[in-house]
């Protein structure tokens, strides 16, 4: 049996659909908040429908000296059609850190399954 990490999915998102795209500004600054935005799709679009879409994308941190990493943000995606409403799969949210390290996101795609990517933070 494999490990839930096995399942992970990776890839270029410039090329691939299901790969979250994690926006970071260019500058960050230790103890200053500051807005991430994920998002799917944002080469390739992900279709959204009811058989085929993004049900739901979470964030986390890691720091640099950290043990676990920590859940930052949660975002469920859960129309899809229904009564004509479809929900985009993008998140945003903010946060304030005190220690570099990376930030990962992990989508789920109701037919590909598990996808992440990871950017690093590092204060200016």
């Amino acid at each position: 049996m494999q490990s839930l990490g096995q399942l992970l999915q990776t890839g270029d998102f410039k090329n691939e659909k299901h790969v979250p795209v994690i926006h970071l500004p260019k500058k960050i600054s230790e103890g200053k908040e500051f807005e991430i935005k994920v998002s799917i799709g944002d080469e390739v679009k992900h279709p959204n429908t009811l058989e085929h879409h993004i049900e739901w994308i979470k964030l986390y941190f890691f720091s640099e000296d950290g043990k676990f990493p920590v859940e930052i943000a949660n975002f469920n995606f859960s129309s899809h059609g229904e009564g004509g409403v479809f929900t985009e799969p993008v998140g945003l949210t903010n946060v304030i850190l005190h220690k570099s390290g990376f930030i990962y996101a992990m989508a789920y795609c109701n037919i590909h399954g598990l996808w992440e990517s990871k950017e690093e933070v590092i204060f200016e």
